[in-house]
């Protein structure tokens, strides 16, 4: 069987899961979207509206937002990527996901990881980058390093949305600096 096939089965059997609360306001269960054999996956915290509605990770403003930042270092989110989140079901009023719905959806998250076998993990905002380190270390001082993750590497930077909240040339000068360091990361590792 494919890794795409694996995917897809995998998605199918969470399409009636009842393992939290979020299951009760979903409309649609967000399982993932891109390359499933890329040796680059960038993690989110969670669906919002628009993912929900659709089905697709990414897809409103902060999805814009996130293409155009993958593709300044030359990565296409449709070959080079794949991109989930850590829970697949859309917070109320797109609150950030709490502890046990984050621990309901890990084992997805980590058989989705093992079909996908990627070099590069870059994490998006505190709570997907908490939630993956197992820390509470804000993402300031977790940002701009590499971190081990299995056999891959986990590169901290700051959630696009974040990003649009604060548009300042700080932060956007930071996650620049982070995403270059994810594709020499993954340049380093990549064998495909």
């Amino acid at each position: 069987m494919t890794p795409g096939e694996t995917l897809r089965r995998q998605e199918q059997a969470l399409q009636n899961c009842r393992k939290c609360k979020l299951c009760e306001g979903r409309t649609n269960v967000v399982f993932g979207s891109g390359n499933p054999t890329a040796e680059f996956v960038v993690i989110g915290e969670g669906p919002g509206a628009d993912e929900d509605a659709q089905g697709l990770p990414f897809v409103g403003r902060a999805g814009q937002l996130l293409t155009k930042m993958l593709a300044s270092v030359n990565l296409s989110r449709e070959t080079d990527a794949y991109i989930t989140n850590a829970v697949l079901c859309r917070p109320p009023g797109n609150r950030n996901p709490e502890a046990d719905e984050l621990a309901a959806c890990a084992p997805f998250l980590a058989d989705k990881l093992s079909v996908i076998q990627p070099k590069v993990i870059l994490s998006l905002g505190s709570v997907a980058t908490q939630a993956l380190l197992r820390t509470k270390e804000a993402i300031g001082k977790l940002r701009g390093r590499v971190h081990p993750f299995g056999d891959a590497v986990l590169i901290p930077t700051f959630h696009p949305a974040f990003l649009l909240r604060n548009p300042g040339p700080e932060y956007k000068r930071m996650a620049w600096e982070d995403l270059k360091l994810a594709r020499r990361e993954y340049d380093k590792r990549k064998t495909r």
